[in-house]
């Protein structure tokens, strides 16, 4: 279990979480909604250690400090929303450094065909000796998460992950976070800003607004048009699709006053 205890973060004055409490269940997909600005990217960066904050960030047995941060990280993979990269890698290269513990001068076989493998899970194997910085942000999007996977995390914090991807891809890839959070009971959190497809590939969502988690629960409990008018000042129409998840649907900003 991943547990955040009164987590604080602040940017000077500004605070962008104030005193947030929150377990993380292995086997579960935690999505963090809220608007721009909400704070939702810089509780990935504080739970991987990227950002300063006052409380306790906690694993199993282990408390994050900056003492032992390479420790604290070993089981964490962290696909940032930023994935420019200046390296002159080729893209199975870049997928590879997903394991830089286990790499020397002779990559295993065994290593190679699983970063091979993910390539063709990804379908984008014909990028494999294509130069990273040559690729579309969406291509180095399933690149880097090909990068996570290699890792063989215990948690995941995936920021914005298809944020760059069309439509077949983001199905792929949020599929293929489902299926491997399941097969290897990962804890995984998200950020992602699409509302819709948070119902549908989350276990349970978590709402930000104010520095505070406004609501938390599974998609149907907390995806509320009362509740998503406040936070993001929108007008909603909730539908519900053929699965029975919810389908968010803004149609018109709201006066300020209101």
């Amino acid at each position: 279990m991943l547990k955040l205890d009164r987590l604080m973060i602040q940017y000077g004055p500004l605070a962008v979480a104030k005193d947030i409490d929150a377990q993380f269940q292995a086997g579960n997909i935690y999505t963090i909604l809220g608007a721009n600005g909400a704070g939702k990217s810089s509780l990935l960066k504080a739970v991987f250690g990227e950002l300063a904050f006052s409380g306790a960030i906690t694993y199993q047995d282990a408390v994050q400090s900056k003492a032992h941060l390479n420790a604290w990280r070993k089981p964490i993979a962290y696909m940032p929303q930023d994935s420019h990269t200046d390296a002159e890698l080729n893209t199975l290269e870049v997928v590879l450094l997903g394991r830089m513990d286990a790499l020397s001068r002779h990559i295993s076989d065994e290593l190679l065909t699983e970063a091979v493998e993910l390539l063709a899970e990804l379908n984008i194997s014909h990028l494999a000796h294509r130069s990273i910085r040559s690729l579309s942000g969406g291509q180095r999007q399933l690149a880097m998460f090909a990068q996570a996977l290699l890792r063989r995390p215990k948690i995941l914090l995936l920021d914005e992950p298809v944020s760059a991807l069309d439509m077949a891809h983001q199905i792929n890839l949020l599929d293929k976070v489902r299926h491997y959070t399941r097969q290897h009971q990962l804890i995984c959190i998200m950020v992602l800003h699409d509302l819709s497809l948070a119902a549908q590939f989350s276990d349970e969502v978590l709402l930000l607004a104010d520095g505070n988690i406004q609501a938390q629960g599974i998609p149907k409990a907390v995806l509320k048009s009362e509740i998503l008018r406040k936070v993001y000042h929108v007008d909603i129409e909730i539908l519900t699709s053929h699965q029975g998840s919810p389908v968010i649907h803004p149609y018109r900003k709201l006066p300020s006053n209101v």
